[in-house]
């Protein structure tokens, strides 16, 4: 069952709105606005319901939105380094926005767009179409999100389609705090994580070429672990992220796929299983988070995200490509979905 209200109106006066998506005890709120996953609220261990996805309260909250909390991410998750795009030798410059690189999108990424929506039985369906050139991106992309949940399991169904070569790369960037939103921090959830390899980064978090073990580093999550853990070991890319805030390599190919991380609060008992047919994933543990929130202030490590995704930066390293293109033709579809799976 979906539920629809109105959530408020952006500072133009445009409505957005609010789609509550129910499963027995649990549910999940997105909004049109930038198809964002405001709330996920699911019942802890002795039935209360707990809300595990950081948000705002308010419309307001999102038109800022430090922290991209719950958003839709285009054209291009994470990083493109120095805003360069080249596409059949011709070179687009893209908006550069963090350190001197391109980050999820540019300017007016996805996340800050009035999606179109549709009700079909239990899935919601939000569309847009973003023109040529916008963010300098070349080629009309068409774009549909579906979002369902069913069976405690919260599914994101990603597809588009150009008319001309172009970029694409989406992701969606929900917070978790499976303690509660605003309950302090995830330091100490325990997080499975199956993967042999991160991408390296420069100190800007541009990943540019290579794979780095994590045997033996403080990126080992095969074995379960608390996030805190090794979260202030002496490590390079760790400084670099500042905590962890990179990309791992997932053990399927593109597009089969593979229930790749397990997370746990052990205060509450809930449980988040995490699938994806995306050859990889970005962990990022809220390092920078400085944020007002739904219930309170979220400081550093106040959540967590899990961003299926091809490598970021693919578009500039072949080595990174050959695991996932992010090139996209004319008559080719863009296709992946992540699943997050809740269990007490």
């Amino acid at each position: 069952m979906i539920q629809t209200k109105v959530f408020g109106h952006t500072k133009d006066g445009r409505e957005v709105l609010a789609f509550t998506l129910t499963d027995g005890e649990a549910h999940v709120t997105v909004l049109n606005y930038g198809g964002i996953l405001q709330s996920i609220v699911v019942p802890d261990r002795e039935g209360r319901p707990t809300d595990v996805a950081l948000g705002y309260p308010d419309v307001a909250g999102y038109e800022n939105n430090g922290g991209y909390l719950g958003a839709l991410i285009g054209r291009f998750g994470n990083r493109i380094a120095k805003g360069r795009l080249t596409i059949d030798g011709k070179e687009y410059a893209l908006y550069i926005n963090d350190r001197g690189n391109h980050l999820h999108g540019g300017k007016e990424g996805f996340n800050s767009k009035i999606w179109a929506h549709e009700i079909a039985g239990d899935v919601l369906r939000l569309t847009l179409l973003s023109p040529d050139g916008e963010e300098n991106y070349p080629g009309t992309l068409s774009v549909t999100v579906e979002y369902t949940f069913r069976d405690k399991t919260l599914k994101i169904a990603y597809r588009a389609e150009t008319d001309k070569k172009t970029a694409v790369n989406l992701t969606n960037h929900v917070y978790f705090n499976l303690g509660g939103e605003g309950k302090g921090d995830v330091l100490g959830h325990i997080l499975t994580l199956s993967s042999d390899r991160i991408t390296p980064t420069d100190s800007t978090m541009i990943p540019s070429g290579g794979f780095r073990a994590v045997k033996g580093t403080p990126f080992d999550f095969n074995a379960p672990k608390t996030i805190g853990k090794d979260i202030g070991a002496d490590d390079e890319d760790l400084k670099n992220g500042n905590g962890y805030d990179h990309c791992y390599m997932l053990h399927n190919k593109c597009g089969e796929f593979v229930e790749y991380a397990t997370v746990e609060c052990p205060e509450t008992g809930i449980r988040m299983i995490c699938g994806t047919d995306m050859p990889a994933v970005q962990l990022y543990a809220g390092n920078g988070l400085a944020q007002e929130g739904k219930s309170g202030y979220y400081a550093a490590h106040g959540g967590f995200c899990l961003e299926t995704q091809e490598i970021p930066n693919n578009v500039n390293v072949p080595e990174y490509a050959a695991c996932g293109d992010s090139i996209l033709s004319p008559g080719e579809v863009y296709s992946f979905s992540a699943t997050y799976r809740f269990e007490k």
